[in-house]
């Protein structure tokens, strides 16, 4: 199979809401890559373990590498409005596919939310319909009353529970949608997993500095875990799915695939960082810039050439102690001819 054609079907997966991996095997012979979706039970119970996006393994002359992807976080923001409009923003800047969904043509268009994956319009009714929430979601209620609100939350705790729930409202507002959701049967452990108020305690008052209190809490709740579980572990990331789009797209094409595949102390980029190439020098990605990728970019001509792959550790601490950089460390860094040259 065709890198591309691995790297489409991949995000075909991901865009279903799934979990993927891309299992890599280099041998002297060349590169064989096969795709296992996580629904696949024996194919992904038999995957080597990771704590973080990728395993990494040397296996005599031949390198193994099972990199795994997660579907990009989507920011599910439920109205229109002035706090909306701050959301869809700042959530695209901080790498969450954003959708706003609101009632009122005036409010929901693309061209009052530019940055946002997807705009609809539609009633609140059929927004769970419409959604088809994942587990991997984020949802952000911030509808312009409390009937929209309520309406909103409900259809959310009926279905898939998504990784965040957050509604706005005071205090009081807040309390009287809770007892109204108990009295009707929804469950308390439910109930206790939406944020509500929601936000960081920061002082917030605009707009703008309550979308930074949300966004600040869903960015603790990611990597931190959610503020009712009795342990909060450290998020542990995931492979570069942007990059991985890029090449799963026609017109783009690159000569070779460079992967952090190892990392040790304070590097500018942790394992599962990526960059395609191409023989003149081009690239796309980024494995830390600076002394990090200078030299791996020419040594990336070499390896298109001969068409095969190479494994090289990179020492920065040297280079960062001369440049004042804050980054040192090594890493190991894996390049992939995707096209030999002659």
């Amino acid at each position: 199979m065709r890198d591309r054609d691995i790297y489409k079907q991949l995000m075909a997966i991901l865009h279903e809401g799934e979990r993927a991996a891309v299992v890599s095997r280099f041998e002297a012979g060349g590169v064989a890559k096969r795709l296992v979706r996580a629904s696949d039970a024996k194919g992904w119970a038999s995957l080597a373990a990771a704590d973080g996006p990728l395993a990494f393994a040397r296996e005599g002359d031949a390198l193994s590498l099972t990199e795994y992807y997660t579907p990009k976080p989507r920011l599910l923001v439920l109205g229109g409005g002035h706090i909306a409009l701050a959301l869809s923003a700042m959530g695209a800047v901080i790498d969450f596919d954003v959708v706003v969904f609101d009632d009122r043509p005036i409010f929901a268009n693309k061209e009052r939310f530019p940055q946002a994956h997807d705009v609809i319009c539609d009633s609140f009714a059929n927004a769970m319909e419409r959604l088809k929430i994942r587990r991997s979601d984020y949802v952000v209620i911030v509808t312009r009353g409390h009937v929209h609100d309520t309406l909103c939350l409900q259809g959310v705790l009926r279905g898939t529970l998504p990784h965040y729930i957050g509604m706005i409202g005071s205090r009081r507002r807040v309390a009287i949608v809770r007892k109204q959701l108990a009295d009707e049967g929804f469950p308390p452990e439910d109930l206790a997993k939406v944020y509500s108020p929601i936000g960081l305690r920061i002082g917030a008052v605009t707009p703008q500095e309550i979308a930074i209190a949300i966004l600040a809490e869903i960015v603790q709740h990611k990597r931190m875990g959610p503020a009712w579980a009795k342990s909060a572990p450290q998020s542990a990331g995931a492979s570069d799915v942007d990059l991985a789009a890029w090449l799963a797209d026609e017109k783009n094409s690159a000569d070779a695939l460079i992967t952090v595949v190892e990392t040790r102390g304070s590097t500018p980029r942790e394992a599962g960082a990526k960059m395609a190439v191409s023989y003149e020098g081009a690239f796309v990605g980024t494995i830390g810039g600076g002394c990090a990728e200078a030299g791996v970019l020419q040594d990336a001509r070499s390896v298109i050439r001969s068409g095969g792959y190479g494994l090289k550790t990179l020492d920065l601490t040297d280079s960062a102690e001369e440049d004042g950089m804050v980054c040192g460390g090594t890493m190991t860094i894996l390049t992939e001819a995707l096209r030999p040259k002659p």
